[in-house]
């Protein structure tokens, strides 16, 4: 099979619904309608302990179906609390899976839909090759394919300094986090681009990893109109998978999130050789934990 030489990156987006966002926001799902007027495919992954983090349990409810029912959205599980397999074992991991989408799975079938991806909470698939191999046996016998990724740009860290200097009322310095965002995102794309035209002698088809939070809210439709710019395509999480990269060994046995690019890689010198080379990201890193002491 070939693939044609155009670029094209599918936009996935962690930890849905936001429901603190959804209350502040008078309970409009911003990101949500901006996704839906660009009309772009995306794929969801649900953490469903999120709908009972606010006083509004039926309004939750209501956002995670309006997630789960338009009609641009794949649906996907990430555990019901975001635990961290590494941290709480094969037995506590496994059942927060299971209990991450006995909700979703109702919404979705009312809406012919199926989940059958999965992807780790903080992409951290375990210690060792032994909690590696056990999680992946258990997806594999419930059907599920783990979500991988090649980009993301810690917008986390962007949202947690953004929504600080929005709380403060200074917006110029939030806006000024806000386009650091974006550059930083299409630096990143860029960089992961040209590790992926070095391995593979072609471009390849990109996932980028966000969240639901603010700052994608008023800044991922810029990042989506850059790429657009930048002659990439949008597709769905699906197109991207058929891209043979994806049916690679992870090689990777440790349990930080790093891009499945890293994975693919033979040895640890080739990772650490090319992790040496990525764009600096230390200036948010440094007023994150300015905020966070």
């Amino acid at each position: 099979m070939t693939f044609s030489q155009q670029k094209t990156i599918s936009i996935t987006i962690d930890d849905v619904p936001n429901t603190a966002n959804y209350e502040k926001d008078h309970f409009r799902p911003i990101l949500l309608n901006i996704l839906d007027s660009l009309k772009i495919p995306f794929t969801i992954f649900i953490n469903e302990d999120k709908i009972y983090k606010t006083a509004w349990l039926d309004k939750n409810k209501e956002l995670l179906e309006t997630w789960v029912k338009n009609e641009h959205a794949i649906i996907a599980n990430h555990t019901y609390s975001h635990s961290r397999y590494s941290e709480v074992g094969f037995e506590s991991f496994i059942k927060d899976i299971e209990k991450g989408d006995s909700l979703t799975k109702v919404y979705a079938s009312k809406y012919n839909k199926v989940v059958k991806y999965f992807r780790f909470p903080f992409n951290d698939m375990g210690n060792d090759s032994l909690q590696h191999i056990q999680i992946r046996e258990y997806l594999k016998s419930k059907n599920y394919t783990i979500a991988p990724f090649t980009v993301e740009s810690s917008d986390w860290m962007f949202d947690t300094v953004y929504q600080y200097y929005l709380s403060a009322g200074d917006t110029v310095k939030a806006k000024t986090i806000g386009q650091q965002y974006v550059d930083k995102t299409i630096e990143l794309l860029n960089f992961y681009e040209k590790i992926a035209i070095e391995i593979y002698q072609r471009p390849i088809k990109h996932i980028y990893l966000c969240h639901d939070n603010a700052i994608n809210a008023d800044y991922l439709a810029e990042i989506i109109s850059r790429l657009k710019q930048a002659d990439y395509s949008i597709v769905s999480f699906e197109e991207s998978l058929k891209d043979p990269i994806y049916k690679q060994k992870d090689t990777y046995y440790k349990k930080w999130g790093i891009s499945w690019l890293y994975r693919y890689m033979d040895t640890q010198e080739e990772r650490v050789k090319w992790m040496k080379l990525e764009p600096d990201i230390s200036k948010i890193e440094t007023l994150y934990n300015q905020i966070n002491k």
